[in-house]
Parts: C-alpha cells; structure tokens; sequence
C-alpha cells in the first residue's frame, strides 16, 4: 500500500540562510518537514550535490530571475530515499532510490536538508551502478551536459570542443559526447590532462595559443563546441575554431550570442535524467567525486568549489 500522508509537527536538520550572501551566512538549523502536494514525493537526503549556481544564487546573482524566499534552504541536486508520497503519485512508491535535479519554480526548500519534496517530473530511479554520492553529483551538471550537446546536435564522427572539460560539468560532457560518438577535444590546466585522457578526450592546455592547439587536432575546425567555464577566451576561441558558429553554446557566458552562438541554461528533465542514468548503468558514465563534507560542512565546500579547480564534483552526505 502506498503512503499517503506524512507526519506532521516533525523537524529536520537544514542548511539554511536568513539573507543574501556568502558561505559565512550558512547555518545549520532545525526545519519543519517540506509539505507534499499532489504529484511530489518526499525524499530522504541521502546526499546533496554541491554546485557554483548554488552559491552564486545565495549571493543574490539570480535575483532579476527567480523568485527567492526567506529562510532558503539551498541546493537543487539530490540521491536519497522515498519516504512518502503525495496524492495522484503511481510513479513511485516508499523506499525507491531516486535521484534528482529539484528545481522548483521558486527557490526556498532545496537539498540541503535531511528531506525534501520534490515532484515526480524532477526525478529519475537511482542508477544501480552509482553510489550515493556519484548518484547526487549528477543531476545538474549531468543533464546540462546532455542537453548542450543534444541540443547542438552533436552525433556520431564529429568533433567536439568542450572547454574547462575536466570540471563537473565538462568531465560529464566528454563522457555523454563520446556516448554519442563524438570525438572530444578537452581544454584543461595540465595536471588535469591524465583524467581527460581517462575519460576518451584529446586534452589542450589553456592560454595563450589555444586556438593554434586546437586546430593542431582539427585543422579544418571542430564541428561544435560547448564553454562550460565563460570568460573571454573561451568565447573567442570557440568562435574562431567551430566551423558554424550557431553551433556555440555557453552555460556560463551570455556574450556567446554576439557571435551567433546560444547561451543556455540546464531544465529538469526526468526522461533525460533517466537516460544518463541508463548511460551511467551501461558502463558509459561515470561521476567522479572530487571530494565529500558532512551536511553540516556545507560552508567549507562552498568555499572550495569557490576557489575553483575542482576535478569532478563536490558532494555533501546527508544520512
């Protein structure tokens, strides 16, 4: 038999934040339980993926675009535990393993918590091949990698530039582009050139130059390309080097659209969710955990993925 209702007057640990601004604004704090309405279930936490949007929008940097309330409880990946359903949910059942990328239309009640609610069109079944932490860290940076390259049109025998590929994002990218068979071409500071090779991609050096580096491996240009770290360079370089440019896309600098590329922004998918995972349990992508903090060490993670040069993802264990 399905659950129906949860308790009620029940609280639980969340990271939370009063106010705009930086991970010193964090606290761990007691919360009621997250409301189930129809069409959501409730998940225990069993991890929470860490990324830069989560504090960049604490700093109040997409404040112009999403409705935000306070308290926030941030984070919008999650791996954890059914434990209750809603009404006119046939989708899951109590004690499914799930993952998901839990962005809802207002931000307030996000994964850094020991539950959340979270509608059935944000989920996925949990890859069987993943732990929890894997499984937490691929929901957002998975299926903004997906989507970039499917909506690039990315197939079989192309070429691909994918710049700052070793990070959370890129590292996820290189392994969905050779999924669909692609040859890959990684930018990445040297000590990170082992990894790409690992992961099936041909790896270049930033700076100065990179475009020479880049044809070097594709002299008549690459045949799509797609910036996962922004700046300057990698939007020059990307126009100078991708044979049509409105085969650009940028997740990280809008300036991209100057040059007649697409700057574009990840959406919950469960169908696309679901087929990472399908991906991750044929052995064709893997989520490489760069490294773990307890929930309430949310601030210490933050201020590592801050300082930038993080190989892979950044993952807080919840229970």
């Amino acid at each position: 038999m399905r659950v129906r209702s949860i308790l009620v007057a029940r609280r639980m640990k969340a990271i939370v934040l009063n106010r705009y601004g930086g991970p010193d604004e964090l606290t761990v704090a007691d919360q009621p339980d997250p409301k189930v309405a129809p069409g959501e279930v409730l998940v225990r936490v069993k991890a929470a993926g860490v990324n830069p949007v989560d504090w960049k929008l604490a700093a109040g940097g997409l404040d112009p675009l999403m409705e935000t309330r306070f308290p926030l409880i941030p984070g919008w990946d999650v791996a954890g535990v059914v434990e209750a359903v809603g009404l006119d949910v046939d989708e899951y059942a109590v004690g499914d393993e799930v993952i998901g990328y839990v962005r809802k239309d207002h931000v307030e009640l996000g994964s850094y918590a020991e539950f959340v609610s979270a509608g059935v069109r944000l989920l996925a079944p949990k890859p069987a091949s993943l732990d929890w932490a894997q499984a937490a860290g691929l929901p957002l940076a998975g299926l903004t990698a997906y989507q970039a390259l499917r909506r690039l049109g990315v197939g079989a025998g192309e070429t691909v530039l994918l710049h700052a590929a070793a990070g959370g994002v890129g590292a996820l990218g290189v392994q969905v582009a050779k999924a669909l068979g692609a040859r890959v071409i990684g930018t990445a500071s040297e000590h990170n050139h082992a990894f790409l090779h690992e992961l099936g991609a041909e790896p270049v050096s930033y700076g100065e130059g990179l475009a020479d580096r880049v044809r070097e491996l594709a002299p008549d240009g690459v045949d799509a390309t797609v910036d996962f770290v922004g700046g300057e360079e990698a939007v020059d370089v990307s126009r100078q080097v991708t044979k049509d440019r409105t085969r650009v896309a940028s997740i990280a600098d809008p300036a991209v659209a100057e040059y007649g590329g697409r700057y574009m922004w990840v959406r919950p998918s469960a169908e696309d969710l679901t087929e990472l995972g399908r991906l991750a349990d044929a052995g064709k992508l893997g989520v490489h955990v760069d490294r773990t903090y307890p929930l309430a060490e949310a601030a210490v993670a933050w201020r590592v993925s801050q300082a930038g040069n993080v190989r892979g993802k950044l993952v807080l264990t919840v229970s």
